[in-house]
Formats: C-alpha cells, structure tokens, sequence
C-alpha cells in the first residue's frame, strides 16, 4: 500500500506501539541502505519536506537523515507491507548513507548485479562534460555520437563472433564491453537504462 498523509491512520501503529520499522532501499539501484524507525509525525514529516525522517528512539525526536552531514535522503516513494506494520522507503541519496561513510549501512557488496548496471550508468553519465582526456568515458563523449553507434555495433560483432566459437570467456568480456557501450550511447543520446526496460516492460505485459 502506497502511504499518503491520508491514509496514515490505517498503519498497525497500535500493534507496533507508535513505531514502525523502516527499510530504505536505493530507488535507483534497489541497494538497501538502512533501518530507521518512524512514527506519524516522521511519516508526515518525509512526505511533507520529501526527506526522509526518523523518530530517533536515542534522542527522543524526529531525525532527518543528513541534517548535520548534509547526507540526505530525498524520498521517492513509501509504501506498506501485507499487514501494515513495517514501511519501504525508495529513495535517492546525496552521499554516503551510513556514518560510517559507505554508502550502505550493510556490507556495499549487498547490491544485486542488475543494480550494479545503475551504479555504472551514474558514474559514466557524470563524466559526460569531463575533459576528454579524463578517462575513456569522456574521450568517447567527446568523439561524438557516430563514434560511440559505432562502438556499439563493433563490440556487438565481437560479441556474436565470440558465441559461434563458443568462446565462453571472450563471450563474456565482449558482452560487458557491449553493455558499457550501449549505456554511453544511451546517455549520449539523454536517454538511460531505465527508458529500455519500460518497452521490455511494456512487451512483457502484452
């Protein structure tokens, strides 16, 4: 169930004793970043300022992550389990999450592979206005469009090459060299990963 200031009063805050567990999960790379707990007025607090806050159980008092850090959690979305007793946040964070200075309170390596793609699309989308000679990104940026379609194109060859002499190990480091290709035409073209898997969506509910 999507939480709304409206709908605030059907949450089990009474089973939960005025605190519901909170889970907050990258909304881009579904990465788990922390546990909080919040209460009506933390609920009300994140949907109002769209930064997520807590009910901090040490200090007695609504916490909004990064407010001394400047660390901040900028909410996306917060929903409801079945029973209405614990809450997920989605949401995009501006530095680290833990105090620690990682960006996950659990083990970094608790991000799936797939959610591993959206970290990569981040860091080469932030190296599109780099100087060209900054790093292998920014030079195929600077190379222009043409340039980067046609890497796509060659390591697609490389790749299907690679699969009709079943050599599985080049397979598998022409389909990476493919899949970084295809994210820098992508972004070179303002599009992302995102914009192809709502057609892949799309097709599947068809």
């Amino acid at each position: 169930m999507k939480v709304t200031s409206e709908n605030l009063q059907e949450l089990a805050w009474d089973k939960m004793k005025g605190l519901l567990p909170c889970v907050v999960q990258d909304a881009t790379s579904g990465q788990v970043l922390m546990l909080g707990y919040m209460n009506k007025d933390a609920v009300n607090a994140t949907i109002s300022k769209g930064l997520v806050t807590f009910f901090s159980r040490s200090k007695q008092r609504l916490w909004t992550k990064g407010e001394t850090s400047n660390n901040t959690l900028e909410l996306v979305d917060i929903s409801a389990d079945c029973d209405s007793d614990s809450l997920l946040v989605l949401a995009n964070a501006n530095g680290p999450t833990c105090h620690k200075g990682t960006t996950s309170c659990w083990n970094e390596s608790n991000i799936c592979d797939v959610g591993f793609l959206a970290q990569l699309e981040s860091v080469i989308a932030s190296r599109k206005n780099a100087p060209a000679d900054s790093s292998y990104t920014a030079s195929l940026y600077a190379s222009g469009i043409k340039r980067i379609a046609q890497k796509v194109g060659e390591e697609g060859v490389e790749t299907a090459l690679a699969a009709t002499v079943r050599d599985l190990e080049e397979l598998k480091n022409e389909s990476a060299d493919l899949i970084y290709h295809l994210i820098v035409l992508l972004q070179a073209s303002d599009l992302c990963l995102s914009d192809a898997i709502k057609v892949l969506k799309e097709r599947h509910n068809k």
